[in-house]
């Protein structure tokens, strides 16, 4: 397989703010080999110097605010970075410099059109239980707006929102509280002992955030993400390492949602490999880019119906007796054509899977149209997957239907499980990958990888690199199909990826002989890499 290292011309460089642990678990330490195993460059600010073991902190000292100051300017003249993570600020000074140095960078970065994300720890108490700072006395309001995310666990959420979190309601309130207060999104983490409600499972709140400049109130979109819990005391620094894994995931090109979840994924994998060095917890193990699907964790989104987790135990349950029909053949090289007229043609030279996409439902002719892709499709004896109109497909008992997740509700799901059509999913991120894979679908289509004109897209393409990452998740699960300006010049990078199949639009359809296109395509793309 393409190895995703590979096809990275650079590390993206990422900053760690942190305090320094001698025992090596956490802090500076965790952050550095968190980063570096994630593929980055790693630059280190240090806040503080800690006599740390793992059994106690016998000293904290903070660095003078010159000497904080220099690390960060002299950083920023050479290796600008591409995301920064903030764990200990050791008291109300440093917390106030940062601010201000940031409120600087950040227009200089806003002028030359960088984004750089800002993920801050709010690190209070070790995991021997040692306060690192004064947590109840510092006040991170000066950081109000210059934060991408900020990650507390359960304590800390509860200290920042100064509030008592005793049922979900009050975690979720509390979570838009401090998301308000500091105009960032909050990762509030349940991995911890805290209370009851997430003692069976991890179940992690995600809470991003989106402020309307009209009326300057805050729009939230909330998810729940829940892993089994690990069962290892061997935890020093999961805080760190996961708040490090969102920034470097992120300075690779990622958003927020995405590096969330594959940061999730490499603290669970980190945990279950974990081992111990001294007399108290043990640290985290550093094994890669995951690609273990069994690490991520389920996501639920929050409704004002539905607040609570999802129940890990009773949902797998649920979706083993809900899979839609399995594909069992390859889907080859998969045409996605606006007209019947293009598809019998394409269904002529042999295309075997096949997409039918109007994308004006008004089109008086879309009902007629759909009835006659699908008897074609029964005549050559072929997959027709309709995009979009499934009460149409359903209606003339298409093959499938292609649908894009913004259209996934529960009703038509179940709609399409009861008709026994074949289902394909599009997805742009890894987080839309987990929420496509959780309704267990006939396929996944990844996409867009190349610039493409067909369609208004709302992210950008997602490229070679994010296609091999995804492939080497995804590889052996279902049917995973990669879309989006694809076309003779770079058929063979994309079958480098391992893809299993690809869905072909422009360079079929804006040939001058689609058929001989059509075959042209197969043959290269069954030639063995």
């Amino acid at each position: 397989m393409a190895n995703p290292d590979a096809l990275s011309v650079n590390r993206p460089i990422v900053w760690t703010i942190a305090g320094s642990d001698s025992g090596g678990g956490a802090g500076i330490q965790a952050d550095l080999s968190t980063m570096s195993d994630l593929e980055a460059h790693a630059c280190s600010v240090i806040t503080a110097v800690t006599a740390q073991s793992s059994v106690t902190v016998a000293l904290v000292e903070s660095v003078s605010n010159p000497m904080l100051q220099s690390q960060l300017d002299t950083l920023a003249s050479d290796l600008p970075p591409a995301a920064i993570k903030v764990g200990l600020l050791a008291d109300q000074a440093q917390i106030n410099l940062l601010a201000k140095w940031l409120t600087a960078e950040q227009a200089n970065w806003l002028q030359s059109g960088k984004n750089v994300p800002v993920i801050l720890d709010p690190v209070m108490v070790a995991t021997c239980g040692d306060a690192l700072a004064n947590g109840a006395g510092l006040d991170f309001t000066p950081l109000k707006g210059l934060i991408t995310l900020i990650t507390p666990n359960v304590s800390e959420l509860a200290v920042l929102a100064a509030t008592e979190l005793t049922n979900v309601d009050a975690c979720i309130a509390a979570a838009k509280k401090l998301s308000a207060t500091l105009n960032t999104s909050v990762l509030a983490k349940g991995g911890d002992n805290g209370p009851a409600w997430c003692h069976q499972q991890a179940n992690d709140l995600l809470v991003c955030t989106d402020v309307d400049g009209i009326s300057d109130k805050h729009q939230w979109q909330s998810f729940w993400l829940s892993s089994q819990r690990v069962d290892t005391d061997n935890n020093h620094g999961t805080g760190c390492t996961l708040s490090s894994a969102i920034a470097a995931v992120m300075a690779h090109g990622f958003v927020l949602n995405d590096a969330v979840v594959v940061a999730k994924a490499y603290v669970n994998a980190g945990l279950k490999a974990s081992y111990q060095v001294g007399r108290g917890p043990g640290c985290l193990a550093r094994t890669a880019w995951p690609k273990d699907l069994s690490n991520f964790p389920s996501i639920k989104a929050i409704t004002a119906s539905d607040l609570k987790p999802v129940s890990l135990s009773s949902s797998d349950d649920a979706v083993s007796q809900s899979r839609f029909k399995q594909i069992d053949e390859p889907l080859g090289l998969y045409p996605v054509v606006a007209d019947v007229e293009m598809l019998e043609i394409l269904l002529k030279s042999g295309a075997k899977t096949i997409q039918l996409r109007v994308k004006d439902p008004s089109e008086p002719t879309l009902e007629q149209s759909i009835i006659q892709a699908i008897s074609l499709g029964r005549d050559y004896k072929a997959r027709v997957f309709i995009n979009d109109h499934w009460q149409l497909a359903i209606k003339h008992q298409a093959y499938g239907v292609h649908l894009g997740q913004e259209d996934l509700i529960a009703s038509n799901l179940e709609q399409l499980r009861a008709a026994k059509l074949a289902l394909g999913l599009s997805s742009h991120s890894y987080f839309e990958i987990l929420l496509a894979y959780q309704h267990k679908p006939s396929y996944i289509a990844f996409g867009h990888i190349f610039p493409t004109t067909t369609k208004v897209m709302p992210s950008k393409p997602q490229g070679l690199t994010k296609l091999a990452r995804y492939v080497s998740l995804m590889k052996g699960t279902l049917p995973i199909v990669a879309i989006g300006g694809i076309d003779a010049s770079n058929l063979a990078s994309v079958k480098a990826t391992q893809v299993d199949d690809i869905a072909v639009v422009r360079a079929l359809t804006e040939a001058q002989d689609p058929q001989a296109a059509f075959k042209a395509l197969t043959a290269a793309w069954l030639v063995e890499a």
